[in-house]
């Protein structure tokens, strides 16, 4: 496997974890799960609404600067790094 296509790959299987993570706090702790995570309190709120409201951004946020920072990783492991 030539070095190019060995980056692309790795770069994709990063992206599908980063979409599967952001899913499952988006559309299952915020939507199907948010029912049993209504019995759960955080801060005066119900902890279902509050991944539909707040922790799915968060989430979202947090998954950026998790993004970039594997990214440059990457970058440097295949010598493709900006200058």
């Amino acid at each position: 496997m030539s070095n190019a296509a060995a980056y692309w790959k790795a770069n994709l299987r990063l992206v599908i974890g980063c979409l599967i993570v952001w899913f499952i706090v988006s559309y299952g702790f915020g939507i199907l799960l948010a029912g049993p995570l209504n019995n759960i309190r955080i801060g005066g709120y119900q902890l279902g609404f509050w991944f539909a409201q707040q922790g799915s951004i968060y989430t979202f946020v947090a998954l950026i600067f998790f993004y970039a920072s594997r990214m440059n990783k990457l970058d440097q492991e295949y010598n493709v790094q900006e200058d």
